[in-house]
């Protein structure tokens, strides 16, 4: 049963590094069907229950879930350690009557965090407004989580989305950081089947959620993040799909401030994640002190 005064209801909740993991569901009016999300609380959320802590928004990539980080990133003994809550949201609209593809490249798990204009996806598949509106207002809400900072991440397809929604939403989010984000997803074969389903034809539209034309008109602030982007030299996606050195010269031309690391010998799964993983989290607990 949901927890009455919040809209969304307990699955389950664990002891993890001395804080506390919880999975939850809600009814989403945003995309009109149920979703489920984690959140971890660190260690201190339960010894001053007047404190606020600094958070983060994991978004993950094609064909996942919030399970996906949630049980394979590693990511949570350091969080407990830096004092960092982490929200992980699924990847898009779930049900039987959400429409979907058998490909796996479009539909269920592949939502790509924007805000769909054609039928039939446009009335389910507004994870845009799902993240930054909806869940975000949700668990400042319902958690003792500091609204004022906030940090964004993903990987591959949730890399595009924390870039995306970093940049479509200047001062919202503190810090961002990617592992292996699809960074031009207009001159990707994944990106450009989603975003011609849900968007149409007009790519005047698809550049709305693509990292690397929205630097081009991205002003830079004076106290604007530096931008991690660690990416393994051994995923088969690197060229095809990922396109990180589009990424780079987009940045370099805006002047955005950016740091690229090519791992060595690294592919795209959760091993990846998991080997720097702390690295991303000491990276954004230094803008969210």
């Amino acid at each position: 049963m949901p927890i009455k005064g919040t809209g969304f209801e307990v699955i389950s909740e664990h002891l993890c590094h001395e804080g506390k993991l919880g999975y939850y569901r809600h009814l989403s009016p945003t995309t009109k069907c149920a979703m489920r999300f984690t959140v971890f609380l660190p260690p201190e959320a339960e010894r001053d229950t007047a404190a606020k802590f600094p958070a983060l928004f994991f978004l993950s990539g094609l064909t996942c879930t919030e399970e996906n980080f949630t049980t394979k990133a590693g990511a949570y003994r350091m969080a407990a350690e830096l004092g960092l809550a982490i929200i992980v949201p699924d990847t898009s609209p779930r049900g039987d009557d959400v429409p979907s593809d058998d490909s796996g490249e479009l539909g269920k798990g592949a939502g790509f965090y924007l805000n769909a204009t054609q039928e039939p996806w446009a009335k389910n598949y507004q994870m845009d407004s799902y993240i930054t509106q909806e869940l975000r207002e949700m668990v400042l809400r319902n958690f003792p989580i500091d609204g004022d900072r906030l940090g964004i991440f993903g990987h591959s397809m949730g890399g595009h989305g924390a870039l995306v929604l970093h940049l479509r939403n200047p001062g919202m989010f503190r810090s961002v950081s990617v592992f292996a984000p699809i960074s031009s997803p207009i001159r990707s074969q994944w990106g450009e089947k989603a975003f011609r389903a849900y968007l149409g034809d007009d790519q005047s539209a698809w550049a709305k959620y693509d990292a690397t034309e929205l630097l081009k008109d991205y002003k830079v602030r004076p106290n604007e993040p530096t931008l991690l982007v660690d990416q393994g030299t051994a995923d088969k996606f690197f060229d095809t799909s990922l396109k990180p050195y589009a990424l780079a010269e987009a940045c370099g031309e805006a002047d955005f401030p950016l740091e690229l690391r090519l791992q060595e010998g690294y592919d795209h799964g959760y091993f990846f994640i998991q080997t720097f993983i702390d690295d991303h989290l000491r990276h954004h607990a230094e803008y969210l002190r």
